[in-house]
């Protein structure tokens, strides 16, 4: 039995979704021969199953990926390629997460997961602040990255051991993103974070892992209070780029969102970044959301955009959680894109040359990331 009862619906809705696949597969998924990554493997070239839960070649990539993922595990459990190595491997752990794998699973990804969770979970990691993004140098944005992995992960590891170190660490996590938000700050930048806890202004792109961690948080059951999420949603309506009327509501109805708030110049990675948060917010009827939806559909994914795979993560997440003609459409492109820029050994390495010097690690989680939307098994995702 789990040492967070609650949490065990998150089990559950893994398992049910794992014997519709196998049910739906049927035998002639027992004919193949598994691959490293605990998945039949299966000929690239299909076109994507019509069912997702029939596999296709989008399955395949993304096996090759965990597979690579594996490869790059160092002995110590850390799984990292470009520096950041906290806050690399808590982004490979959420991609294994994110496709079905579990620490406890008997699998090389399982067997990975539970290494590489201890890595992260060992003392030294987090500061006696709470702070995690100190050590690795990956300062709020590694912080909010690990912390919402934890978030993801409570009530899932391998052992009652490793389930209380993960609440252990995970408070304390939380405690520091709270602090941080209620640091002193000019009201434009109010409700936001920034590089470091004790910022005195904020961004979107530093903003938006925080916010995701404390709405995980509060799906676990922890204490997040609801002014810390209402202030969240101000800065994010600050962050978008139309005038605001005086009843709060935006004056354009297509429009985007920006790096910093008060800022007018919309980007796809910021727009992406900023749907997502408000989603998560539970703000999916807004109009700054259905602004943000409609500025995106007429700016698909680029390879060649400026923090290509950063913004294509949060694009594939938030427009999976539109209309069904929108998710798929935006899932198309998202896999078409993908899918063309894989290299031979399983890996995605950006073309950006700021998320190129991260390396595979960071690449690779990030498009499984924006993949394995076809599968809803994180539940900061779901709606």
């Amino acid at each position: 039995m789990s040492r967070y009862p609650f949490l065990l619906g998150r089990r559950w809705l893994r398992n049910i979704a794992c014997f519709i696949a196998l049910f739906l597969t049927g035998p002639a998924l027992w004919a193949q021969e598994a691959s490293p990554s605990g998945y039949p493997p299966l000929t690239l070239g299909q076109e994507p199953a019509a069912n997702p839960f029939l596999r296709d070649h989008v399955d395949s990539a993304i096996d090759r990926g965990i597979v690579y993922l594996i490869t790059k595990q160092r002995d110590d459990g850390a799984i990292t390629s470009g520096g950041a190595e906290t806050a690399l491997t808590s982004l490979a752990i959420m991609a294994m997460a994110g496709v079905g794998h579990l620490p406890a699973d008997e699998t090389p990804a399982g067997a990975a997961m539970r290494k590489a969770l201890d890595f992260v979970l060992q003392e030294g990691r987090q500061d006696d602040q709470g702070y995690f993004g100190r050590r690795d140098s990956s300062r709020m944005y590694g912080h909010g990255i690990v912390t919402l992995m934890l978030t993801e992960m409570l009530g899932m590891g391998a052992s009652a051991a490793q389930d209380q170190l993960i609440h252990d660490r995970l408070q304390r996590a939380i405690d520091l993103i709270l602090a941080s938000q209620a640091h002193p700050k000019p009201e434009v930048h109010r409700g936001g974070w920034r590089y470091e806890p004790t910022s005195p202004d904020a961004d979107l792109s530093v903003t938006v892992w925080q916010v995701m961690a404390l709405r995980s948080a509060k799906n676990d059951g922890l204490d997040v209070p609801a002014t810390a999420i209402d202030q969240a949603i101000a800065y994010l309506q600050r962050s978008f780029t139309s005038s605001i009327r005086p009843d709060g509501q935006p004056a354009d109805a297509v429009a985007g969102f920006s790096y910093q708030a008060g800022h007018r110049n919309p980007t796809f990675t910021m727009t992406s970044a900023g749907l997502l948060a408000m989603q998560v917010c539970g703000q999916y009827d807004s109009p700054f959301v259905h602004g943000a939806v409609a500025w995106l559909k007429d700016r698909p994914p680029r390879w060649q955009e400026r923090f290509s795979m950063y913004g294509t993560y949060y694009y594939a997440q938030a427009m999976a959680g539109q209309d069904e003609q929108t998710a798929q459409q935006a899932r198309r492109l998202v896999q078409e894109m993908l899918l063309e820029h894989q290299q031979e050994d399983g890996s995605w390495v950006a073309r950006d040359g700021e998320e190129r010097s991260r390396g595979g690690v960071y690449g690779t989680s990030l498009a499984i990331l924006s993949l394995c939307v076809k599968y809803h098994y994180l539940p900061i995702y779901q709606r």
